[in-house]
């Protein structure tokens, strides 16, 4: 979990894409999240982990981020997009993941890159039995 900082480290891990939600510039606004925020999907990976378990990452942008909407108004969404949009994803590809990890970044920007004036929060979840477990680290 790194609530409430702005990450800017890259994680390692040998990626598998899965591919990218639409063109750049042209994300695809999601429904509602509780915190009624606009989001949009910036793009989806999977990951191979060094012990051989996969990890899903999903990516979304949104720009409310930049105008100084906390971690406290979106801490709500993470489980949200982890159980309505990650999950439904994951079981159409046939994917079975041992762990989704979540972002919510205030622009679009590549993976793994850093830009420190570009705020990102993260959350990690455990899927056990087709639920997201919210993952503390």
């Amino acid at each position: 979990m790194f609530r409430g900082i702005r990450h800017t480290a890259a994680l390692g891990g040998i990626l598998c894409w899965i591919g990218a939600a639409t063109a750049a510039g042209q994300e695809e606004a999601l429904a509602a999240v509780p915190s009624g925020l606009t989001l949009a999907l910036m793009d989806k990976r999977i990951e191979a982990q060094p012990d051989g378990s996969d990890w899903a990452r999903f990516r979304f942008v949104a720009p409310a981020l930049a105008e100084g909407v906390g971690y406290d108004v979106v801490e709500g969404d993470f489980a949200h997009l982890c159980h309505e949009v990650a999950l439904p994803d994951l079981q159409d590809r046939g994917r079975a993941v041992a762990q989704v990890v979540i972002s919510l970044s205030s622009k679009e920007l590549g993976f793994g890159e850093i830009q420190p004036e570009i705020i990102q929060f993260f959350e990690a979840f455990r899927i056990e039995n087709d639920r997201c477990i919210w993952e503390a680290f």
